[in-house]
């Protein structure tokens, strides 16, 4: 998978791509990983990316010349893909949206920045615009790297246990349940006893339900949209 970030912070990027997951996908060539900085394709002295609203109001607004010159410079480079805008406005992303990016050749991702991105950017080279969620941070690449780090890890062959993306929190809209390690007992408290029971059915089952009943208590809103759980099934047998 190749992915294509622009952006005004490019450093916090590619800190963040000598690390952890995203660092060993790069490393065995599982990722092609660029963060390209927009004030490259600003040509006046000052490398000039931002002016005042029309029609007043605060802040300011990224241009259109420089922004469009850096969408289509990084399309050319390879295989040509939908250009995503990180911005309030935009599809929620979620762990589906995750799974659907992670599918395709190649993602190209657009930092928001300052009081937004002039209209005709967004109407005429984004294909779509994304959210991370209903609050503020201080750039997009904040928020693009949340969605690289989320959707490279579901590459094949990325994480060491493939199947452990199958089970964390937000597959099969549930939120994972507790986790226990040694030692058994810590102070006075122990692990609950089916974990230590051996029956993996069983222990199968009470994860299940645990993750049910977190989701049901403190997302109510994921809760909802899934509908009935399997521990409300009748007569089913721990």
């Amino acid at each position: 998978m190749r992915i294509d970030v622009i952006t005004l912070f490019p450093g916090l990027l590619e800190a963040a791509a000598r690390e952890s997951i995203l660092g060993r996908a790069i490393e065995s060539g599982r990722l092609v990983f660029r963060a390209h900085q927009l004030r490259d394709y600003a040509h006046d002295r000052h490398k000039t990316v931002d002016d005042r609203p029309y029609g007043g109001g605060p802040g300011m607004v990224l241009k259109t010349e420089p922004l469009v010159e850096a969408i289509e410079s990084v399309q050319a480079m390879a295989q040509r893909a939908p250009v995503r805008l990180l911005s309030p406005g935009g599809r929620r992303f979620d762990q589906a949206m995750a799974w659907e990016l992670s599918r395709a050749p190649r993602l190209i991702l657009v930092c928001g920045h300052y009081e937004g991105v002039d209209q005709r950017v967004i109407d005429h080279w984004i294909d779509e615009e994304v959210s991370i969620g209903d609050f503020v941070v201080a750039n997009g690449a904040v928020a693009a790297l949340a969605i690289v780090d989320s959707v490279v890890r579901l590459l094949p062959g990325v994480l060491g246990n493939a199947e452990s993306v199958l089970h964390e929190s937000f597959e099969d809209a549930l939120l994972e349940g507790p986790q226990y390690t040694r030692p058994a007992v810590f102070q006075e408290w122990g692990v609950p006893e089916i974990l230590l029971s051996g029956d993996h059915g069983a222990i199968s089952r009470w994860r299940r339900r645990m993750a049910e009943e977190k989701t049901r208590r403190v997302r109510k809103d994921l809760w909802e949209c899934r509908g009935k759980g399997e521990s409300d099934e009748p007569n089913r047998a721990d």
